[in-house]
C-alpha cells in the first residue's frame, strides 16, 4: 500500500506529497450522505484522495487504487469486485461481496451472535427469539404459537436489499393481526429496553457508540388496549439522537467497553467485514443483558457531528 510521504518527481528534484487513493463506487444516496464536503476536506488534509469509479469501464483499467470502497447491489457488480480482489491482492477492498451478502438476509445475519460466548467480558449478548415466515400469511398465527414466540412481535422483511421497503418494520400486538403481515419476513420477540437503542459503529478497530430513541416499553395491559399492527419508528437518523437527553443514568449507561471490543473483534472475524454497525438494546431491569437486533453494512453515520466540527472515525486494520 502506498503511504503518505514525499517523493521526487524525477525532473526538477521537487518533492511532492503522495496520497492514499480511495476508489469509490456508491449509490447516489450513499455518496450524498457519505462524501460530504466537510469530510472530503478533512480527508484531503490527512492525505486521502477519493476518486469516483466509473462502473461502465473495466475496473482494472482505472486507478491505481490503494483502497476500493463500494456499496452497489447486484451479482454482476459483485463478480467484478471479487475478480478485482483476486487479481489485485495489494488493494484493500472494503468489503468482500460475499461477506456483505451475508447481511442481506435477516435469517442468517444474527447467527454469528448466537454462537458467541461473551460471559467473561462484563455482560451477556444474545439475540431475541425469532422465526422466519416464507409464505401463507393466514398460517402465521398458528406457526408463531407452535414456535412459542410471545407478543408483541417485531416484523422485519427477510431480505435487506437497500430499498425503503426492506427497512419497514412493524410491531404486531395481537394474534389476529399477524395474518395481515406480508411474507417473506422475520418475526422477532420484542424486548423491553426502556426506549433506548445503542448503535455501535465499527470501522476496522475503531468503535463509536451513539444512543437513539426507540419504542417505549410495552406491557400486557397495553397490548390488550391497542390491537393491530403499527409501523416501527426509524431510529437511524440523527434527529432520533438520545445522546444529549436527560435520561436515567441506568438507562443511558453505555454497554461495557470490554464487551463491545470483544463483540466487535469476534464479528469482524466471523463476518469478514471492516465497515458495519450493530443495533443493540439492553433488557429492561438489567444492567448487563444485551440483545443484538440488527447488523447493517456501511451505515450512513460514519462521522459524529458535534459543536459544528466533524470528528472522523479512523480505520486501522
Amino acid at each position: 500500500m502506498r503511504i503518505k510521504g514525499k517523493n521526487f518527481d524525477g525532473e526538477g528534484g521537487e518533492e511532492e506529497e503522495q496520497k492514499l487513493v480511495v476508489g469509490y463506487a456508491l449509490t447516489l444516496k450513499k455518496k450524498k450522505s457519505f462524501l460530504q464536503p466537510e469530510f472530503e476536506r478533512l480527508a484531503c488534509k490527512k492525505g486521502i484522495l477519493f476518486v469516483a469509479i466509473d462502473v461502465n469501464l473495466p475496473l482494472s483499467d482505472q486507478g491505481p487504487f490503494d483502497i476500493i470502497l463500494h456499496k452497489l447491489l447486484g451479482k454482476e457488480w459483485g463478480d467484478i469486485v471479487e475478480d478485482y480482489r483476486q487479481t489485485h491482492p495489494e488493494v484493500i477492498v472494503i468489503d468482500p461481496p460475499y461477506a456483505i451478502q451475508h447481511l442481506h438476509n435477516r435469517q442468517s445475519m444474527l447467527q454469528d451472535v448466537v454462537d458467541l460466548n461473551l460471559s467473561d467480558f462484563h455482560g451477556r449478548v444474545g439475540v431475541p427469539k425469532q422465526m422466519v415466515i416464507m409464505k401463507d400469511p393466514l398460517s402465521i398465527p398458528d406457526e408463531v404459537a407452535k414456535a412459542g414466540l410471545k407478543l408483541p412481535l417485531v416484523a422485519k422483511p427477510l431480505v435487506v436489499d437497500g430499498s425503503a421497503k426492506s427497512h419497514e418494520l412493524f410491531l404486531a400486538c395481537d394474534w389476529s393481526s399477524l395474518s395481515e403481515l406480508e411474507p417473506p419476513l422475520v418475526l422477532q420477540e420484542f424486548v423491553n429496553h426502556d426506549g433506548i437503542l445503542f448503535k455501535i459503529y465499527i470501522v476496522g478497530d475503531a468503535i463509536k457508540v451513539v444512543r437513539r430513541f426507540s419504542l417505549s416499553n410495552v406491557n400486557q395491559c397495553q397490548l390488550a388496549k391497542v390491537p393491530g399492527i403499527f409501523p416501527f419508528p426509524r431510529v437511524s437518523s440523527a434527529a432520533a439522537s438520545a445522546d444529549d437527553a436527560d435520561l436515567d443514568p441506568r438507562v443511558a449507561e453505555l454497554p461495557p467497553r470490554p464487551l463491545l471490543e470483544r463483540l466487535s473483534k469476534e464479528l469482524r472475524h466471523r463476518l469478514g467485514l471492516r465497515l458495519f454497525n450493530i443495533d443493540m438494546i439492553r433488557e429492561h431491569g438489567t444492567r448487563d443483558i444485551f440483545y443484538v437486533i440488527d447488523i447493517n453494512y456501511f451505515p450512513d453515520f460514519l462521522l459524529t457531528f458535534k459543536k459544528k466540527k466533524y470528528r472522523a472515525i479512523s480505520c486501522e486494520d
